[in-house]
């Protein structure tokens, strides 16, 4: 089979490789047809191995369906999604239901082999089944809304709760729609690109804040009665915007870390002692909790459609792919169709 294999930094090649063995009595083989793209995936190409163990197939947000299975949950041509994060089920985190934080934690596509392949193999209880009503592109994006309904979680973004996010491109556009699915109003979305921000609105910020135009923290408070927001979600990574989240918080309020920084950031903690303020990390998803949601959210609704950029052949992989996401040129969710088969293709 072919498939998109890391070899080290700025080396992807699609190549012939030896397809997966029979799945052991827990797993399901699966036949890939659609598999999404991230800013992590780009990172391991551009400057990675950050997370990853290469030589490894990438592809963490993937959907196919089952070609072998003894699994009766999943039978033989059901079409499935994988939450790609494999626990081990008795470690400490994992038996408090942390599974995200499991001791021996390992993700498909980053330190075995993923989804942008022909094939591949996925324990089956990290897999859900696929309604009728979602087809394989928007199944392909269950993984990252379930990433964002879980840094939503931790927030404890809720019905009645305020909740500004900064950045919302990439993964910050799944955590507004995650964020709208959890009652939160109003909802902020603030960017400095207004096509992210025209998508943010259609998924159901209530407000929009253009940072090049406006003073966000005023804008924030404006927005919330004069008291900052509930919950601020950083998503942008940009080193400021931790401490741009501290100044829009209310009181008591909750600041969630998705943005990964690429050096340490500094932050007013005497204000977020003296205001009482959560400071929260977020890793990945809890497959348990937010998989299943997630498929639900993008069954019962247009979020699939609308964050949707490009669809591209897997020979197209780092071209139209990796190298844009890279260079922040990437608009909308990229999607790899795997089914394809292509040519053979080294970058």
């Amino acid at each position: 089979m072919r498939a998109a294999v890391l070899y080290g930094p700025g080396d992807v090649r699609i190549e012939p490789v030896p397809s997966p063995p029979a799945p052991a009595s827990d797993e399901l083989l699966i036949k890939v047809t659609k598999a999404a793209l991230c800013g992590t995936d780009s990172a391991e190409w551009d400057h990675g191995p950050l997370l990853a163990r290469p030589p490894v197939v990438l592809g963490h947000e993937f959907t196919g369906s089952v070609v072998a299975s003894s699994v009766g949950e999943f039978p033989v041509g059901a079409r499935v999604v994988s939450g790609a994060g494999i626990s081990c089920g008795s470690c400490e985190w994992c038996v408090a239901g942390r599974t995200n934080l499991c001791a021996s934690y390992q993700t498909l596509g980053l330190h075995r082999d993923g989804g942008l392949a022909e094939l591949v193999l996925s324990p089956a209880s990290i897999c859900r089944l696929i309604p009728d009503g979602l087809d394989d592109i928007g199944a392909a994006m269950a993984q990252p809304l379930a990433v964002a309904l879980h840094a939503a979680r931790r927030g404890r973004v809720a019905a009645g709760r305020s909740c500004a996010v900064i950045g919302v491109g990439g993964i910050g556009a799944f955590i507004v729609a995650a964020a709208a699915a959890l009652g939160a109003a109003p909802l902020i979305a603030i960017d400095m690109a207004d096509d992210r921000l025209a998508t943010a609105a259609a998924l159901g910020a209530t407000h929009t804040v253009n940072v090049s135009r406006a003073d966000v923290a005023s804008a924030v408070f404006d927005a919330t009665g004069g008291d900052g927001a509930h919950v601020v979600i950083e998503a942008s990574g940009a080193p400021a915007s931790p401490a741009a989240a501290l100044t829009m918080v209310r009181r008591g309020g909750d600041i969630v870390i998705v943005g990964l920084q690429p050096s340490p950031s500094a932050i007013d903690l005497f204000s977020v002692a003296a205001r009482e303020v959560d400071l929260h990390g977020t890793l990945a998803h809890v497959c348990r909790e937010d998989l299943g949601e997630a498929v639900s959210i993008l069954a019962g609704t247009s979020l699939a459609g609308t964050v949707l950029g490009d669809v591209i052949p897997l020979g197209d992989l780092v071209e139209r792919g990796l190298r844009p996401l890279a260079e922040r040129k990437a608009h909308g969710k990229i999607v790899v169709d795997v089914a394809g088969v292509p040519e053979i293709c080294v970058h």
